[in-house]
């Protein structure tokens, strides 16, 4: 347990309820990003989505992880990478 009193991480990490289920992980390849702000803008549309929990873009290989409480639209995820900017990749 942390004893620190201020600065600590612990106290705004959260944790899933027991029988809570971490979600679903989709992930997507997303063609021309290459910037903290490219990962920005992404991950700002993506999480608009309805059903999408959290984002998380690794830039080096160009996958974007999205969690989700239910399968997600892939017409929807692709346009929300359009509107950022960017294009799913095959």
């Amino acid at each position: 347990m942390c004893t620190s009193e201020t600065g600590c991480s612990c106290a705004t990490t959260t944790a899933t309820p027991m029988g809570e289920t971490a979600g679903l992980r989709t992930v997507y390849q997303v063609a021309g990003m290459t910037c903290g702000g490219c990962a920005s803008r992404v991950s700002k549309q993506l999480a608009e989505v309805p059903g999408v929990r959290d984002v998380n873009v690794d830039l080096a290989t160009g996958a974007v992880t999205v969690t989700s409480s239910a399968k997600l639209d892939d017409d929807a995820i692709s346009a929300a990478v359009t509107q950022a900017g960017y294009q799913l990749a095959n």
